[in-house]
């Protein structure tokens, strides 16, 4: 069966992920927050934030600005943002192979509205990708088996002829037990030598 698509995680693929618990340890310490009480926080508002349910100042002041600080919003979004960074060599692979194979390239991911666009905005994504299943825009995150399905209506193909990739083992399985051609993002060489196989070389 030809692949006509093929669905890209973002977060430790193509970039370093958006705001995981290393940047959030970091924030804690930058910004003195009590970060047993930010992870718990966090832990209840993330989810929302990434369905697209609330704003990142709505997480912001129900997990940081809940009290008098003596930083700024800007200051913390600045931090939050600045915790992006690309992954050159995984851009160029699918650059190349994109431009070579001429699949659809979609993006299939969770992430908030505002850090969503400031990543592919900043690392020029919109450039890559044909189109973009983000949690807060579809109002489903992964592994919901909806979003999975929505991407395969959204993209007009059968499960077999896609690929799914992302660096969670669960996501991958969940996206397998659709019939999607799916596996695990380890490193640069084991996702160059995994679409070989798929004939993308």
């Amino acid at each position: 069966m030809e692949i006509k698509t093929i669905f890209l995680d973002i977060g430790s693929v193509l970039l370093t992920n958006g705001w995981d618990t290393r940047s959030r340890k970091l924030a804690s310490e930058k910004f003195n927050l009590d970060y047993e009480d930010f992870a718990e926080r966090h832990g209840y508002l993330f989810a929302l934030y990434e369905e697209g349910k609330i704003s990142l100042d709505n997480y912001l002041d129900k997990t940081i600005f809940y009290r008098e600080r003596n930083f700024s919003r800007t200051d913390i979004k600045n931090f939050i943002f600045s915790q992006s960074h690309a992954i050159p060599e995984m851009i160029q692979l699918f650059h190349t192979l994109k431009s070579k194979h001429k699949f659809r390239l979609a993006s299939l991911n969770n992430e908030g509205l505002e850090l969503s666009i400031y990543r592919v905005k900043t690392f020029e994504l919109d450039k890559l990708f044909d189109f973009f299943i983000t949690s807060c825009f579809v109002h489903l995150r992964k592994p919901d088996e909806n979003i999975y399905k929505l991407a395969l209506s959204l993209s007009f193909s059968k499960p077999e002829e896609c690929i799914f990739i992302d660096d969670r083992y669960f996501n991958v399985e969940t996206a397998a037990n659709l019939g999607i051609n799916a596996f695990q993002h380890t490193s640069y060489k084991n996702t160059k030598e995994e679409l070989a196989q798929y004939g993308f070389s």
